[in-house]
């Protein structure tokens, strides 16, 4: 099945991604060149993960991990099967980090264990299109338990545009990928959530892009 995965990512995802959609990547030196390490990213749509994976070289692919929503992403069969064998998706419950029925942090942390690339998206939801919202704090629980692993800022620009949520047919428009610095756990959960998201709104400001923050 990685075979399978491999060649999905090499024969579709990419030609899509870099020949239909198009995209520019400031600072891609500052990306990982092996894990483990945490990628957080604000969130427009499902296209942010394709071009996520599509910014690492392909002997990376089978590293990669996205955490995702279950109740989603696991509610039908073929959905489930497509976001857990080609894409890879470690399912997350959404709410209150601290369950009683369970650690949804636990497959994130055995794929930062294993030295996996981990995407997450800590706005936790598509919101409206080219807006960013508040973060919330599930990242920053994973962060403490990996003190160690890098912490890389990603702001993406444009996929809201290509793909608005509950469209169908992307619109063409190239987008943008910003990288920022990586940072490591600094001790205190507010605090680092709260540098994360002022690290990705200050890569927005940087080309002068508006978001809602």
């Amino acid at each position: 099945m990685q075979t399978v995965r491999w060649l999905f990512h090499l024969l579709l995802v990419r030609p899509l991604v870099l020949l239909v959609l198009g995209v520019n990547v400031r600072h891609a030196e500052r990306l990982p060149e092996s894990g483990p390490a945490i990628i957080i990213a604000n969130h427009n749509n499902h296209l942010d993960t394709l071009v996520l994976m599509t910014l690492f070289p392909m002997y990376q692919m089978l590293s990669l991990r996205a955490a995702a929503a279950d109740d989603y992403f696991l509610s039908n069969r073929l959905l489930a099967w497509v976001a857990l064998n080609m894409f890879g998706i470690i399912p997350v419950k959404r709410g209150d980090w601290r369950r009683r029925d369970g650690d949804p942090l636990a497959g994130c942390s055995r794929a930062l264990n294993r030295g996996e690339i981990l995407i997450i998206y800590p706005e936790g939801t598509r919101g409206e299109a080219e807006r960013m919202t508040e973060f919330k704090p599930g990242f920053a629980h994973l962060a403490r338990r990996h003190p160690d692993v890098p912490v890389v800022p990603v702001f993406l620009h444009g996929l809201g545009k290509i793909l608005p949520k509950g469209a169908i047919v992307p619109v063409p428009f190239i987008c943008d990928v910003f990288i920022g610095s990586p940072m490591c756990w600094n001790g205190d959960r507010q605090e680092f959530t709260r540098e994360l998201h002022n690290r990705i709104s200050s890569l927005a400001r940087e080309e002068n892009i508006p978001i809602w923050v």
